[in-house]
């Protein structure tokens, strides 16, 4: 199971009230469009005790919205047939309660994910983390990112999706 921090976020066994509005499935077309409004690819780079270099890679898609929107981050979680939804607590911000689907198992990562936007394109510009992730996760089942010429590539991709995803004004 992924490392998430435990202090603000725990795996959900429910979605509340609104889980029960509807039982329908979700297209997949409707997914890819809600995924390209509020979803996110990216990649996290953090020190880690127990791994031979001391340093994790771990390329990651999530989804996160209010708790009182949850019930879809399931039915995409069915669709998509891996993840998991934390529940996210923001009191201290004096925030509604979140839900996050989370990815980042790599093979499911390249066994489910990334060919579920193969066949269903996104269409923003969301679509170029989502071909950059590609490229980063099949690095990283390749084993590319254990070594340091890998681990550097990995590093410049993820700073070029980022520079995607940034505001500008």
């Amino acid at each position: 199971m992924p490392e998430v921090s435990r202090v603000h976020s725990k795996p959900r066994s429910n979605l509340g009230p609104r889980d029960k509005i509807s039982v329908t499935a979700l297209s997949p077309h409707y997914v890819a469009g809600f995924v390209d409004g509020e979803g996110c690819f990216c990649v996290s780079v953090s020190k880690h005790k127990t791994l031979k270099r001391r340093i994790e890679v771990r390329p990651e898609f999530e989804i996160e919205l209010r708790a009182d929107d949850g019930a879809v981050l399931n039915k995409i979680k069915r669709l998509i047939g891996c993840g998991t939804i934390y529940s996210l607590n923001y009191e201290r911000y004096k925030w509604s309660p979140h839900a996050k689907f989370k990815v980042a198992n790599i093979k499911d990562l390249r066994e489910k994910v990334i060919p579920f936007f193969q066949k269903y394109p996104l269409q923003a510009k969301k679509a170029k983390t989502f071909l950059i992730l590609s490229q980063i996760v099949e690095m990283v089942y390749n084993k590319k990112h254990l070594n340091y010429g890998g681990f550097q590539k990995i590093l410049k991709l993820r700073d070029k999706m980022r520079q995607i995803g940034k505001k500008r004004w």
